[in-house]
């Protein structure tokens, strides 16, 4: 079967951030199934200048725009600060609008406190909801991140790599249905 092409959001530019662990690890666990084609994007790699932003811009970011735009689907992995997510993510994702309509996405959540980050998941949902977004069922939770990975950037919990999978299988299938509708059913948002 035809590989999906999903992207991943790294959502904070935090100094030390412990997001980035769980963007390398998660990028290994990708790597190592047949069904997804991905690319790391970095919220750090985007030069926002700071009176002008939306999808104004968005030609200032071309790779991020043709890559959405190629897309089948997006994980977002950004950790929980004050109950909620970084502005930069923000300011990113408002980078375009219609190129994520119809497309799955992945939420993953990082978080130094025990509830793992489900805060910043459901402040999330709100967002990319408005975005045409289709959020999947099962979330990926990294509670007490500062201490769930090993010196090798693998996490301690044995679970990890089930919950990973379990996540990535529910994304891959929500994109290949996704992609069939938008390129079978008639709708205003796409031909």
């Amino acid at each position: 079967m035809e590989k999906v092409f999903i992207p991943v959001l790294l959502g904070t530019n935090r100094k030390e951030r412990q997001s980035e662990k769980v963007s390398t690890w998660l990028l290994k666990q990708i790597e190592k199934r047949d069904d997804i084609e991905t690319k790391l994007f970095d919220v750090r790699d985007f030069d926002l200048p700071n009176d002008d932003y939306g999808t104004e811009i968005a030609h200032l970011f071309p790779d991020w725009r043709d890559n959405i735009i190629k897309a089948d689907g997006l994980i977002i992995i950004s950790p929980e600060y004050n109950h909620s997510f970084p502005g930069v993510l923000k300011s990113v994702l408002d980078l375009l609008l219609k190129e994520y309509i119809h497309k799955s996405v992945g939420l993953v959540s990082v978080a130094a406190q025990p509830w793992g980050g489900v805060r910043v998941i459901e402040q999330l949902v709100q967002v990319v909801r408005e975005f045409g977004l289709a959020v999947t069922f099962t979330d990926l939770n990294f509670p007490k991140v500062q201490d769930a990975f090993d010196e090798k950037g693998d996490p301690k919990d044995a679970e990890s790599e089930k919950r990973a999978s379990e996540f990535l299988d529910e994304l891959v299938w929500m994109s290949r249905t996704l992609k069939w509708g938008r390129e079978n059913l008639p709708s205003k948002y796409h031909k």
